[in-house]
């Protein structure tokens, strides 16, 4: 269970890290390179959107944000299936990174909720 911000920013970089090595070691093939430069623009892109997220200047903002966190994160994930379904990566060898990316959206949606659940009930008196 991540607890700050800051263990959130620490574990989408180090998703973005694990993205980057992946597709550093993915086969010299057009199919590769074609998929794993989306797979990279997404994957790195997840701690990026999440750290602009945390200088939101309102909570419509964060919201916002929060949102493309969660569409680069899932991005990722059918990036990921598409190199196992295309028979370039072995399963079990993406299996714990694509899981990742599927807890990150799971993060983050429950993120947006509560974000707008604490908009539109205003402050507590």
């Amino acid at each position: 269970m991540v607890r700050s911000a800051d263990e959130f920013k620490k574990r989408t970089k180090q998703f973005a890290l694990r993205v980057i090595r992946l597709v550093n070691s993915l086969p010299n093939r057009q199919t590769s390179r074609v998929i794993g430069g989306q797979l990279l623009r997404s994957g790195t892109s997840v701690g990026a959107n999440y750290r602009a997220a945390c200088r939101a200047r309102s909570p419509a903002e964060f919201c916002a944000k929060m949102g493309t966190v969660e569409e680069e994160a899932d991005e990722s994930a059918y990036w990921m299936e598409l190199l196992i379904e295309a028979g370039l990566v072995k399963e079990q060898l993406l299996k714990n990174l694509w899981q990742e990316a599927n807890e990150i959206v799971a993060m983050v949606v429950a993120s947006i909720v509560t974000a707008r659940r604490r908009t539109t009930k205003g402050p507590r008196n």
